[in-house]
């Protein structure tokens, strides 16, 4: 698996990575959910020099030991990295295509809500078929994404 593209939101901020395989991670840790809101972050372990940035993210020091790209224009957490390493962790949402990343393993366990994990028996509803999303896309002059 190689040659991956990704980015935030609004595209001001575009990346290139070079994945050595599809596995990924989940991470529970407090941090990282409130970090990107939600009740865990989905990350792909890379070396850094394995990234190249079309433009480099906005960074803030989130801990002591870590660091975390996001895009100030749109919010879009991008990265994580420990300030004394050269690895750095994409968030999978940012990829183009997150849809070849396979999770192997849960991170930062203390954390984990045990009721979002197995949602499979949901009820499911597709993005194009609530009609508030819908009417709003089309005010908008757009289709839904």
């Amino acid at each position: 698996m190689t040659g991956h593209t990704g980015g935030c939101q609004c595209g001001r901020i575009r990346y290139r990575a070079d994945l050595p395989s599809d596995e990924a991670y989940l991470c529970h840790c407090r941090m990282c959910q409130r970090a990107t809101g939600g009740f865990a972050a989905a990350f792909v372990q890379i070396d850094g020099a394995r990234v190249t940035w079309d433009h480099e993210p906005d960074w803030y020091e989130s801990s002591p030991i870590a660091r975390r790209g996001f895009c100030s224009a749109c919010g879009t957490p991008l990265a994580f990295m420990f300030k004394d390493g050269t690895g750095l962790d994409l968030t999978v949402g940012s990829f183009d295509d997150p849809s070849a990343l396979v999770p192997i393993l849960h991170a930062g366990a203390e954390g984990i809500h045990e009721a979002w994990l197995d949602t499979s028996g949901l009820p499911r509803h597709r993005s194009d078929e609530i009609q508030s999303v819908v009417s709003r896309w089309q005010a908008a002059g757009r289709e839904v994404p």
